[in-house]
Protein backbone atom coordinates (compact mmCIF):
# COMPACT_ATOMS: atom_id res chain seq x y z
CA UNK A 1 0.00 0.00 0.00
CA UNK A 2 1.59 3.35 -1.02
CA UNK A 3 1.22 6.36 0.90
CA UNK A 4 1.76 10.16 0.48
CA UNK A 5 5.59 10.88 1.99
CA UNK A 6 4.19 13.67 3.96
CA UNK A 7 2.46 11.21 6.22
CA UNK A 8 5.83 9.27 7.03
CA UNK A 9 4.20 5.91 8.14
CA UNK A 10 6.14 2.94 8.14
CA UNK A 11 5.60 -0.57 9.21
CA UNK A 12 5.02 -0.20 12.99
CA UNK A 13 2.44 2.87 12.32
CA UNK A 14 0.75 0.56 9.98
CA UNK A 15 0.34 -2.65 12.89
CA UNK A 16 -0.60 -0.33 15.43
CA UNK A 17 -3.24 1.13 13.27
CA UNK A 18 -4.72 -1.97 11.89
CA UNK A 19 -4.85 -3.06 15.73
CA UNK A 20 -7.01 0.07 16.20
CA UNK A 21 -9.24 0.07 13.62
CA UNK A 22 -10.50 -3.72 14.67
CA UNK A 23 -11.13 -2.18 18.64
CA UNK A 24 -9.95 1.24 19.17
CA UNK A 25 -10.18 0.23 22.95
CA UNK A 26 -7.25 -2.12 22.87
CA UNK A 27 -4.97 -0.78 25.67
CA UNK A 28 -1.41 0.87 24.76
CA UNK A 29 0.00 -2.37 26.46
CA UNK A 30 -1.82 -4.99 24.72
CA UNK A 31 -0.57 -2.98 21.47
CA UNK A 32 3.22 -3.01 22.13
CA UNK A 33 2.91 -6.86 22.96
CA UNK A 34 1.32 -7.66 19.64
CA UNK A 35 3.74 -4.84 18.24
CA UNK A 36 7.22 -5.97 19.96
CA UNK A 37 7.95 -2.80 21.15
CA UNK A 38 7.56 -0.53 24.30
CA UNK A 39 4.45 0.71 25.69
CA UNK A 40 6.01 3.78 25.71
CA UNK A 41 6.43 3.36 21.63
CA UNK A 42 3.29 3.01 21.03
CA UNK A 43 2.00 5.94 22.87
CA UNK A 44 4.49 8.31 20.88
CA UNK A 45 3.46 6.80 17.76
CA UNK A 46 -0.37 6.99 18.47
CA UNK A 47 0.35 10.76 19.45
CA UNK A 48 2.06 11.55 16.20
CA UNK A 49 -0.74 9.55 14.05
CA UNK A 50 -3.32 11.74 16.32
CA UNK A 51 -1.27 15.05 15.48
CA UNK A 52 -0.78 14.48 11.93
CA UNK A 53 -4.43 13.97 11.74
CA UNK A 54 -4.82 10.01 10.84
CA UNK A 55 -6.12 9.39 13.95
CA UNK A 56 -8.66 11.46 14.28
CA UNK A 57 -9.90 10.26 17.93
CA UNK A 58 -12.43 6.97 18.48
CA UNK A 59 -15.99 6.43 18.15
CA UNK A 60 -18.82 4.38 19.91
CA UNK A 61 -20.19 2.07 18.66
CA UNK A 62 -24.04 1.78 19.77
CA UNK A 63 -26.54 -1.19 18.47
CA UNK A 64 -29.33 1.30 17.34
CA UNK A 65 -31.75 -1.49 17.21
CA UNK A 66 -31.43 -2.12 20.47
CA UNK A 67 -32.23 1.57 21.54
CA UNK A 68 -35.44 1.15 19.24
CA UNK A 69 -34.08 2.08 15.66
CA UNK A 70 -34.78 -0.39 13.68
CA UNK A 71 -35.21 1.16 10.40
CA UNK A 72 -31.69 2.04 8.31
CA UNK A 73 -32.41 4.30 5.27
CA UNK A 74 -30.14 5.79 2.62
CA UNK A 75 -31.91 8.65 0.78
CA UNK A 76 -30.75 10.31 -2.40
CA UNK A 77 -31.70 14.06 -3.00
CA UNK A 78 -32.01 15.98 -6.75
CA UNK A 79 -32.02 19.74 -6.14
CA UNK A 80 -33.75 22.81 -7.70
CA UNK A 81 -30.16 24.02 -8.42
CA UNK A 82 -26.67 23.23 -7.34
CA UNK A 83 -26.90 26.31 -5.37
CA UNK A 84 -28.89 25.00 -3.22
CA UNK A 85 -25.97 22.33 -2.08
CA UNK A 86 -25.26 24.44 1.18
CA UNK A 87 -27.87 25.21 2.49
CA UNK A 88 -29.82 21.74 1.88
CA UNK A 89 -26.61 20.23 3.38
CA UNK A 90 -26.67 22.63 6.49
CA UNK A 91 -30.89 21.81 7.14
CA UNK A 92 -29.84 18.14 6.67
CA UNK A 93 -27.71 18.16 8.91
CA UNK A 94 -29.61 19.58 12.13
CA UNK A 95 -31.80 16.54 11.50
CA UNK A 96 -31.16 14.33 14.40
CA UNK A 97 -31.72 10.93 12.36
CA UNK A 98 -28.96 11.64 10.25
CA UNK A 99 -26.00 9.96 10.95
CA UNK A 100 -24.09 10.20 7.72
CA UNK A 101 -23.68 12.83 4.72
CA UNK A 102 -22.10 12.49 1.42
CA UNK A 103 -21.68 15.23 -1.50
CA UNK A 104 -21.76 12.77 -4.10
CA UNK A 105 -21.59 12.42 -8.07
CA UNK A 106 -24.37 10.48 -9.91
CA UNK A 107 -27.58 10.15 -9.40
CA UNK A 108 -28.00 12.28 -6.33
CA UNK A 109 -26.06 15.68 -5.33
CA UNK A 110 -26.71 14.28 -1.52
CA UNK A 111 -26.53 10.96 -0.23
CA UNK A 112 -27.42 10.29 3.79
CA UNK A 113 -27.77 7.75 5.89
CA UNK A 114 -31.24 7.94 8.87
CA UNK A 115 -31.93 5.69 11.22
CA UNK A 116 -35.80 5.99 12.98
CA UNK A 117 -37.90 3.85 14.88
CA UNK A 118 -40.58 2.67 12.27
CA UNK A 119 -41.95 3.37 8.80
CA UNK A 120 -44.19 5.98 10.32
CA UNK A 121 -40.93 7.92 11.63
CA UNK A 122 -39.58 7.68 8.28
CA UNK A 123 -42.88 8.60 6.71
CA UNK A 124 -42.75 11.73 9.10
CA UNK A 125 -38.95 12.69 8.55
CA UNK A 126 -39.64 12.26 5.04
CA UNK A 127 -42.98 14.61 4.87
CA UNK A 128 -42.33 17.21 7.46
CA UNK A 129 -38.79 17.91 7.43
CA UNK A 130 -36.51 16.84 4.50
CA UNK A 131 -38.82 17.63 1.67
CA UNK A 132 -40.00 20.73 3.02
CA UNK A 133 -36.02 22.39 2.64
CA UNK A 134 -35.81 24.82 0.17
CA UNK A 135 -33.79 23.63 -2.96
CA UNK A 136 -35.08 19.70 -2.42
CA UNK A 137 -36.54 18.92 -5.67
CA UNK A 138 -36.63 15.18 -5.32
CA UNK A 139 -36.06 12.42 -2.49
CA UNK A 140 -35.28 8.70 -3.17
CA UNK A 141 -35.75 6.27 -0.20
CA UNK A 142 -33.86 2.99 0.63
CA UNK A 143 -34.56 0.82 3.01
CA UNK A 144 -31.83 -1.45 4.20
CA UNK A 145 -32.57 -5.08 5.03
CA UNK A 146 -29.11 -6.19 6.45
CA UNK A 147 -25.91 -4.97 6.88
CA UNK A 148 -23.29 -7.30 5.99
CA UNK A 149 -19.86 -5.17 6.44
CA UNK A 150 -18.91 -2.25 8.91
CA UNK A 151 -15.64 -1.74 9.67
CA UNK A 152 -12.91 0.55 8.63
CA UNK A 153 -10.04 0.12 5.79
CA UNK A 154 -7.99 -3.09 6.06
CA UNK A 155 -4.27 -1.75 5.56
Amino acid sequence: MEFSKNLQLDSLDLEILSVLAKDSRTPFLEIARKCHVSGGTIHVRIKKMEDMGIIKGSKLLIDSAKLGYDICCFIGINLEKASYLNSVSQNIEQIPEVVELYYTTGEYCIFFKVLCKNISHLQSLLAEKIQLIDGVQKTSTMVCLLQKIDRNIIL
